[in-house]
């Protein structure tokens, strides 16, 4: 079942494979998180770890700055409505940094007094990642914008202090002040594809029972093998979903997405959730269309069904269930904003305008270049305009009416 792999993969391989040996079939979301996370060889935690054109895999910050530029106006707007005295931005999962930075610039360039209160805190498991940040960002830090903070809070793998490198606080916590503390700041809590990147449960209907995939070995081979659920959140998740699966029908649970929703709900006093990434409400994510799921690799740029080759060198992901989200958020004091596929928001930001005033000046050769790489951004058929959806939820505040949300329509949702 494997084949391409180098060193970092056989390693990664070998582990689990003793790991198995050791203590029996894993199920998939340990098997994936090792993947992913583990601290040595890990997609996440190595070099392979690649975001852009030379990289496995694009995201909308690669595009063009714009796309940071336009959340930078929907923060400033959320900055007025919560009238403070600063904003706190907190991004987790800041992949190369380039979200970071076309942020704060925008604040410094367009808006001077909505960047005097902009406080930007990093939360970054990679390594490598986490030093492209550090050095894209360091003018940013020196002005006292730009911060990082551990990891531990939103991840299982919490990222090792440097020799003499102190872990960062919370914004609006004192020093030493107890990780128990609730209620921590105000501004806005941002992910971008971050939530799709949590390992996750592969269930299947099997003659009318729930049964979780568990991963074994046979002469140095991966196999697979349907089992009881390993957690009991699992059994009634689907129906909870108003979503049965049917017969013989393969889907993905993602519990750590919403115990990260949960934590975010806990830490935010007053402000806004903001996610972006891909995916689906639950009744279209787990419809009877999709009878294997939406578990994919991807290397290169191209895509894989087979999450057993490339190990810990191939990206793994799947789609996020937003009703999950949306319903857990209200669990803990989040209330729903609205959900919008990524075009729509950045449209609603003025996508158009900014794109025009950016043409000016420009070649017709240029502006050309200019207008098809910015498409990615909002076409809904061939980039990323319809398959990304940005979900806001909000929390001590009275609906607020958010410009990113002018194209929001019901779509169905009932939280």
């Amino acid at each position: 079942m494997e084949k391409n792999e180098g060193d970092q993969g056989t390693g990664l391989k070998e582990f689990i494979l003793s790991e198995i040996e050791s203590k029996g079939p894993m199920p998939f979301s340990r098997f994936m998180e090792y993947c992913l996370y583990h601290p040595e060889k890990g997609y996440y935690q190595t070099d392979y770890g690649r975001i852009g054109k030379d990289g496995d895999y694009y995201t909308s910050p690669c595009v063009h700055p714009l796309f940071g530029y336009l959340l930078a106006k929907q923060f400033q707007q959320m900055s007025e409505i919560l009238e403070g005295e600063g904003f706190d931005v907190v991004e987790m999962g800041c992949g190369r940094g380039l979200l970071c930075g076309d942020i704060v610039h925008w604040a410094k360039e367009r808006a001077p007094s909505f960047y005097q209160d902009l406080r930007y805190t990093l939360v970054e498991t990679a390594p490598a990642f986490l030093r492209e940040q550090k050095k894209r960002l360091a003018e940013e830090e020196k002005a006292g914008k730009v911060f990082w903070i551990e990891s531990g809070e939103f991840s299982d793998q919490p990222r090792e202090e440097s020799p003499g490198e102190s872990p960062g606080e919370w914004p609006g916590e004192s020093p030493g002040e107890s990780d128990e503390r609730n209620d921590s700041f105000e501004g806005c809590f941002l992910s971008n594809e971050l939530v799709d990147a949590f390992p996750v449960h592969r269930m299947m209907v099997d003659q009318g029972r729930l049964k979780e995939l568990y991963i074994t070995q046979k002469k140095g081979s991966f196999e697979e093998e349907w089992r009881e659920s390993s957690d009991h959140r699992l059994a009634s998740y689907f129906e909870s979903m108003g979503v049965p699966l049917q017969e013989g029908q393969k889907a993905e649970v993602n519990l750590k997405a919403l115990e990260w929703m949960e934590r975010v709900g806990r830490r935010l006093k007053r402000g806004f959730v903001l996610t972006i990434d891909y995916g689906f409400l639950a009744d279209d994510l787990y419809g009877p269309h999709r009878p294997e799921g939406t578990l994919l690799g991807y290397h290169r740029h191209q895509v894989s069904e087979n999450p057993y080759e490339r190990i810990g060198e191939q990206d793994l992901t799947s789609h996020v269930n937003f009703t999950g989200l949306i319903r857990k958020g209200e669990e803990v004091g989040l209330h729903f904003a609205g959900l919008v596929p990524q075009y729509r928001f950045l449209i609603g930001l003025g996508f158009i305008e900014e794109m025009k005033a950016l043409e000016e000046g420009l070649s017709d050769s240029d502006a050309l270049r200019l207008r098809l790489s910015l498409k990615h951004l909002i076409d809904p058929e061939a980039g990323m305009g319809e398959a990304f959806k940005v979900l806001i939820q909000y929390k001590g505040i009275e609906n607020p009416v958010l410009d990113g949300l002018r194209e929001f329509h019901s779509m169905g949702i009932s939280a």
